[in-house]
Parts: structure tokens; sequence; C-alpha cells
């Protein structure tokens, strides 16, 4: 069979065609002492654990944050050395200042890592955002700290060295780009061979000609079947052990459609020769998604969609609940405990209602609100449903005789829900959000419904400020859903400051 030259960065059109006859099928078993000179030991199996010696393929992968870590701290020495020679800075402070910068250094290749920056390189303007995106991000909080904690370091310091960490970064991706075309003709890189030359093999060969800085060269395809697209197959599968070693193939990929049984035999023949394996997903198509290998354990686990959390709004969000709470207690708490006392003189019982409400994802949590019913509401709520005056699962009257004459007034001005501050604090609920339900409502909501329960209910919410007195539970269930699905930290803060005319006016029932 003819060789491939090595200086062809895409050689599928070279491939010659292999004569079926001219090798032997792939053994399943392992070879015998008498098969020749081989890197195996006969009758044994070949260990898949590596030892310290041996350097993994992977481990490619582990060059481009070494080379980002040795210019983030060659940048960070030459801020060091002009900072300290600049300020005249104590030599007490020097080590201090020295690892100020190396933990920049470290900052900015964790920031890296969290965006991505060290997955499969693919030079575009994605990569060089995410170069500008992790160094911009490692700067403002090393910049925040630095102020906080007032370190000897200045913040044009700290821009110059995201100036420089931007540029040297981009500058090296850049010229190994450039030099991948003499790595081809030196030899230098991963020989690859296709298994399948199906829509999904061929993709991955023009990927891989297209993009000669992953290391690749495609030399071929091995395919059982005939083809009319074009591509000259190299030979069939059970050629692979002399095709792959008269073009010293590196590395082997497995495209879809394929057998299970099939790929593990060919993982077993790649485990004596010490080839690389790598597969295709089946059920991948390269327009719609880019998944992403989890480990659960010891299962790999494809994730084909990701919804993205916006953390730090929620954390931003939690915070803001927590502290208002608090903030608010010095003038709430006494005006609780005066609105109680009022609940006790105008009717008999308890002077807060509490009861079972449903909150976040179906959880069960204890409402507290100060009584504004006589103390066996809940009792009468069955009997006077036939009156009901909202639509749907939600139970609200206009002239609801169980309300007692301080109950009216706390309903009105929405003063009865104070108390709900305390689960705002527990984290039952939030400032914002849709309004929880008892469990006899929830109990009639249709799957559809339960939407709303995406996230924690709230005192407040859209439904409150846009059509409180609507009775079509319809219109609840429309306003609670567009909250949900745009919501945002601003948006909370308009529904706020929303309710304060609102519970002026009011409007409550």
């Amino acid at each position: 069979m003819a060789t491939i030259p090595n200086g062809a960065p895409d050689s599928l059109a070279l491939i010659p065609d292999v004569s079926p006859t001219s090798s032997a099928p792939i053994p399943l078993e392992h070879p015998k002492t008498n098969t020749g000179l081989s890197l195996v030991t006969p009758n044994n199996q070949a260990s898949t654990e590596r030892r310290w010696w041996e350097v993994s393929a992977s481990t490619t992968g582990f060059l481009p944050v070494a080379t980002d870590l040795l210019l983030a701290a060659l940048s960070a020495s030459v801020i060091f050395h002009i900072s300290a020679g600049n300020s005249g800075i104590r030599f007490s402070l020097t080590n201090q200042l020295r690892a100020l910068l190396m933990l920049y250094a470290a900052l900015t290749i964790l920031s890296a890592h969290s965006l991505g920056l060290y997955r499969l390189r693919r030079w575009n303007t994605g990569e060089t955002l995410a170069i500008a995106k992790s160094v911009g991000l490692a700067s403002m909080l090393f910049g925040a700290f630095v102020l906080w904690a007032g370190q000897p370091l200045s913040l044009a310091a700290i821009g110059c060295m995201g100036a420089m960490n931007i540029g040297a970064f981009a500058a090296w991706r850049a010229w190994d780009r450039h030099t991948a075309s003499h790595r081809i003709e030196a030899g230098k890189m991963r020989n690859v061979l296709i298994v399948g030359a199906s829509a999904s093999g061929t993709a991955l060969a023009r990927s891989i000609s297209a993009n000669p800085h992953w290391g690749f060269v495609v030399r071929g395809f091995l395919d059982d079947r005939a083809h009319s697209n074009g591509i000259r197959v190299a030979g069939t599968v059970a050629q692979l052990a002399d095709i792959a070693r008269a073009e010293y193939i590196d590395d082997i990929f497995i495209a879809p459609p394929y057998d299970g049984a099939l790929v593990w035999k060919l993982t077993e023949q790649a485990r004596l020769n010490h080839w690389n394996v790598k597969v295709l997903p089946e059920f991948w198509e390269p327009a719609m998604v880019q998944p992403q290998v989890e480990l659960l354990g010891e299962l790999p686990v494809f994730s084909l969609h990701r919804e993205p959390i916006p953390a730090v709004a929620l954390c931003i969000k939690r915070t803001l609940d927590v502290l208002l709470s608090l903030c608010a207690a010095p003038i709430v708490v006494p005006l609780i405990a005066v609105l109680a006392l009022l609940v006790k003189l105008d009717s008999p019982g308890p002077a807060f209602y509490r009861a079972n409400r449903i909150g976040r994802k179906g959880r069960k949590f204890c409402c507290w609100k100060l009584r504004s019913m006589i103390s066996n509401a809940d009792a009468m709520k069955e009997e006077l449903r036939a009156a009901n005056q909202r639509s749907g699962p939600f139970f609200k009257l206009s002239f609801d005789p169980r309300i007692t004459r301080i109950g009216r007034l706390l309903r009105r001005s929405s003063l009865d829900e104070l108390p709900q501050l305390w689960n705002v604090f527990r984290g039952d609920m939030s400032l914002v959000g849709p309004r929880p339900h008892p469990i006899d409502d929830y109990e009639r909501y249709d799957l559809e419904h339960r939407r709303r329960l995406q996230v924690r209910p709230g005192i407040t919410g859209l439904w409150q400020v846009k059509a409180r007195r609507d009775p079509s539970f319809d219109i609840n269930m429309a306003l609670d859903l567009t909250y949900i699905e745009n919501w945002s930290l601003w948006l909370d803060c308009k529904i706020l400051l929303q309710t304060i005319p609102v519970v002026l006016k009011g409007t409550g029932q």
C-alpha cells in the first residue's frame, strides 16, 4: 500500500484503495508468543493503568494551561519590578506584593478554566472573547480584593497586567496557528484514522482539516459499506491493524452509525497496539448541540443542554431579601405587636394565623399572617366554595363573611402579610414572587399551573401590582409566568416600587 505524504494536511483524496485480501481480520484474542515482536506481553491483558512515567495524550490539553500560567507569571513579575522600583515599597512588603501578583496569575487561570477557554481549541471570535472575559473577570475580582484589603498595589498596575495577559494569551495562540503547517511538514502532528465514512465521519474530517492547530492530520477512512459521496475508503474495518501501522496512526475516531460490539473490538485492538480511541456520539448533530461529558461516579454522561442559571443574580436576590427583612425589623416588629393586640381585642382566637402553603417545587412550608378571619374560617371554606368569585382553583370572595372588622382593615392595607417577612428571612419566600396558594387550591391545579412553582413564592408580585382585583386565574397565571420567564433584579426592584402606591390605595381584599 502506498504511503501518504507526511506533509499533506488533508489526505482524504490521496488514500489508495486497499484490496480486501491484503491483511488479516482484526484478532479478538491476544497475540500468541510466535506472532513476532510485540509491545504487549503475550497472553496477558494490556494494563489500562498509567504509570507515573507514562504521558497520556490528554496531557496536550495541559499545555495551554501551562503556557498561560507562565505568561501570567511573567507579566506579574514585570509589574512587580516596576511597582517595587517606582513606589519605593519597603523591603518588608515586597514578599507580600510578590504573593499578591502570583495570586492574580492563578486567579486568571482559574477564571479562564471556568469560562471554558481550555476546551478543544478552535480559533474564532469566541476564543478571543473568552480570553477577554477571563482576564477581565480575574482583574475585577482581584481589584476588588486589593481595594477592600488595602494592599500595596494600584488599580493601574492591575489594568496593565490584564492588558499584558490578553495580548500574550492571544499572541501565542496566533503563533500556534501560524506554525501549524510547519509542524505538519515536520511530522509532528498526530495521524488520525476515521472508522466510518458516514456524514458524521466526513464532517469530523473537514473540521480537523480546517483546524490544523488542533494537532491532527486525517490519514484516511475505514468502512465496510460502499458510499456514493466520493470519499475514497482506505479499506475495511478488518484491515485496521495493517493500515494503522503503515500510516503510523496515533488516534482512531469511530463515527456513527456503529455497533456496540464493534466499538469494543476496535478498542481492544487499539489497547494492544497503543493507539488512542475516540468515539463520536451517535445522536449528535453538529448544527444542533454542543455536548459536554460529565462523570457521575464512574459513568460518563453527555450533557446535551444546560439551562443557564443566573447564580450571581439569585445570590444577590437572596441577600437583598435577608438584608431588607433585617432592616425592616425594627419598624415592623413593634407594628406587628400593636396589630396583634388589636386582633386579639377584636375577636376571640390567636393573634396569628399560620397554615401550610405550597412553595418552590411543591414543597410545603408554614406561612405566617396576622389573623384576619374568625378562628374556624378554614372549616367554613368548603361551604362557601360554591360562591367563589374567582375562576379556576383560586378561591376569593369580595365580601367574605369570615373576615373580622379589624381583619378587613388589615387586608385592605395588606398589613396582615407583615409576619411573612419571617418566611422571607427563613428562605421559604422572597420579597417578590408568585403568591403562595393554600394546599386545597394547589390540589386543583392542572399540570400547566405548576410552572408557577419553579421559583420561591413572594409577598408581592407582578399580579399584585397589575391585576390584583382581577378574578381570572388565567390572568394570574399569565402574569406569574411572565415574571418567571423575564425575571431580573431590575424587575424585582420595579415591582417593589410599584407595590408602595398599590398598598397605599388600599385595594386589597
